[in-house]
């Protein structure tokens, strides 16, 4: 085991990366039209990654599996950005959103790189504004905010909820405009499916032409990967279907280190899952959790009565309901962390106050809100003493004017009108906080070879702040790694074009065609699916939402038994020389079952309870804070990040020691 160096820079953390960026090295205009630099992915990170570095003179090639890079899953992003630009005045600042950041994420994230994210964010808006960003303004034609989970300030900026589309359709037409000049090559339809290593450095890929079947070769003097997160080795997730984890798996297993895979986000606003036909979730936006007040029935008789139809949530009293995270956590109410907000939502279900068929759902009611602006819209209309309709009405339109795309879906998918009824939403797996190893550069433990997004392990700890993932994505695409690439690639202003023909590549394009042809000719009984949906089945049981040590190691060697099976039992229909969604898929989930293991090797390591990762072993036995998550900070105050040695069972454990020099390192307290 090796202590990782992070590279960050000395100094006060308010002046690291000014200073940073004033002593690294740079590649002068002229230099820049001589190097090639390959991005894969083209969601927020990737696409603004891409965009910036072509506008700065870099050849780039960027890669996407979608037939668009404007279909990347940065796009189902719904409730918001934060940027510490306290608009509304009420106290917000760069340290707060760097203390919220971190406290949020449970003291397991890394100092200076979020100090960073929360110095850059306000750039973030401005950009994106410039860029024709439509974003939510107040009466007067300010830029409006609204408030999210874990914080105490409305920091958030929106477009209703559709912000990841808006900001991504920015970025893309940023790439767009990079297109047209030559600058970007695209290669749409084009999956990674290995990385190239020529003297210890990264310079290149291998990709499949996913139309034609085709395997190709690209080279470049450098290679980020921005491919998203791996939430889908549950099978069940919010994430779109083709989202996967085989750009960085298949870096990991070529020298990138890969960090903390047991630090999952659990979102606690989806709708609930209605049978095992299912094939992914959806989310509600966390911005529900607004002006929504989350409850359950507090008596049984009305729990049952509810799930055998024989009852309505709008017949039950005020009095009868519990609001249990107004009443557990005072301060925060309804807006805590989301590890909290899924925790509390589980815990109520388990114990048997779930109100769907399945037991597994809480009602999300806007009562409340449609009554309270509609009260304050007849006031604003000068209407005297308005009938409850006409509050309800204007209430209404208030709430539609904010929300009204997620009604609209909600609606659409479960048949019922949340302005009348209210929502039902159960926790699902949304965001990976673990991933890639990288230094403050954003650099993996591979020279030459960046992540971002995502995909790296982030700066987000141990649980992710609402509307944080897309102020991540920018900030490292549009302002953080334009900057740190070019102290890597002055080395290389003088090495010229890198050559395919190798036998860097030839061996690394063998190695693909043979996983290929394996898929196509073996003889098997059992779909890609079946064994995607035992591996979810597997990982939400016993590596979900609460773990313990037995049912860690138990998933460990299922995991590794389902593996076993897969290889030799899969069946993958149709050709490799032709577009094979099956061929795509078995790929993936042989990555995600290789992913799955390592992950439950993680959890089981971490024995405490930290942000989304709890252990049942692990929890507060007394005090104010009874039944709450109990971190260990004299024992995993670090960065877990494992290097491949064949097996995930044969994984190299190095630490990168965590320090708190600007925030005390205590217990949360959301209460």
């Amino acid at each position: 085991m090796s202590i990782l160096d992070s590279k960050i820079p000395e100094g006060p953390i308010a002046h690291k990366w000014t200073n940073h960026k004033n002593k690294i090295n740079l590649v002068n205009p002229a230099n820049k039209r001589n190097i090639d630099i390959i991005v894969v992915g083209t969601g927020l990170a990737g696409g603004s990654a891409a965009a910036t570095l072509a506008e700065l003179g870099y050849n780039v090639k960027a890669y996407c599996y979608q037939d668009s890079p404007r279909r990347a899953h940065s796009i189902a992003a719904q409730g918001g950005i934060n940027a510490a630009k306290n608009y509304q005045g009420d106290g917000d600042s760069t340290y707060r959103l760097f203390y919220d950041t971190v406290k949020g994420g449970d003291y397991r994230s890394r100092e200076a790189n979020v100090y960073r994210l929360a110095e850059v964010s306000a750039n973030i808006i401005d950009q994106c504004v410039a860029q024709g960003v439509p974003f939510a303004r107040d009466y007067g034609g300010l830029l409006d905010n609204r408030s999210f989970g874990g914080v105490l300030v409305s920091r958030t900026f929106y477009a209703k909820g559709q912000t990841g589309q808006q900001l991504l359709l920015g970025a893309y037409s940023a790439m767009n405009r990079q297109i047209a000049r030559g600058k970007i090559e695209m290669f749409n339809r084009h999956e990674m499916l290995d990385v190239v290593k020529i003297d210890g450095k990264a310079r290149g890929i291998i990709t499949r032409n996913l139309v034609t079947g085709e395997i190709e070769r690209h080279s470049a003097h450098a290679v980020v990967i921005a491919s998203g997160g791996y939430g889908n080795v549950y099978f069940l997730s919010t994430n779109a279907m083709g989202s996967n984890a085989t750009a960085a798996w298949k870096i990991h297993k070529k020298g990138a280190f890969f960090a903390n895979p047991c630090y999952t986000q659990i979102h606690p606003t989806c709708i609930p899952r209605s049978g095992d036909y299912q094939s992914k979730l959806t989310l509600m936006s966390e911005s529900l959790r607004n002006d929504g007040r989350i409850w359950v029935p507090k008596k049984m008789e009305d729990v049952l009565a509810i799930r055998e139809g024989k009852l309505k949530p709008t017949q039950i009293a005020e009095e009868d309901r519990d609001y249990y995270l107004e009443r557990r956590y005072p301060a925060f109410g309804n807006l805590v962390p989301r590890d909290v907000a899924s925790r509390a939502a589980k815990e109520r279900c388990d114990e048997g106050y779930g109100v769907n068929a399945t037991s597994e759902a809480v009602y999300l009611d806007f009562k409340s809100a449609i009554e309270r602006y509609g009260k304050e819209q007849a006031k604003l209309h000068h209407i005297e003493n308005p009938s409850e309709e006409k509050i309800k009405e204007l209430g209404e339109a208030v709430v539609e004017a904010k929300y009204g795309n997620l009604f609209q879906m909600y609606e659409k998918i479960v048949d019922e009108n949340p302005y009348k009824t209210p929502m039902m939403i159960y926790p699902a797996t949304h965001y990976t906080m673990g991933g890639v190893w990288v230094d403050y550069n954003l650099m993996t433990t591979v020279p030459g070879l960046y992540c971002i997004g995502e995909a790296n392990f982030s700066d987000h700890g141990a649980n992710r702040l609402g509307a944080s993932a897309l102020m991540q994505g920018l900030a490292d695409g549009y302002f953080v790694l334009p900057y740190t690439i070019g102290d890597y690639l002055s080395n290389d202003i003088r090495t010229g074009k890198i050559s395919t023909d190798s036998p860097e590549f030839d061996a690394a394009e063998k190695e693909v065609k043979n996983k290929i042809d394996f898929f196509v000719n073996n003889n098997g009984e059992y779909s890609v699916d079946h064994y995607h949906k035992k591996l979810g089945k597997i990982m939400w049981d016993k590596v979900g939402m609460a773990r313990n040590a037995k049912g860690l190691t138990e998933a460990i060697s299922e995991i590794k038994e389902l593996r076993e099976d897969f290889w030799k039992n899969v069946k993958v229909p149709g050709t490799a020389d032709e577009m094979n969604p099956e061929l795509e898929k078995a790929g993936r989930v042989a990555d995600f079952l290789e992913l799955g293991e390592l992950f439950a090797k993680d959890a089981l390591m971490r024995e405490e309870s930290c942000g989304g990762h709890f252990r049942e072993e692990s929890v507060e036995l007394e005090g104010e804070q009874k039944g709450e998550a109990k971190r260990k900070d004299d024992e995993y105050a670090f960065v877990a990040a494992w290097e491949y040695k064949g097996e995930p069972s044969d994984a190299l454990l190095h630490k990168e020691e965590l320090e708190f020099n600007d925030i005390e390192l205590k217990q949360r307290s959301y209460k």
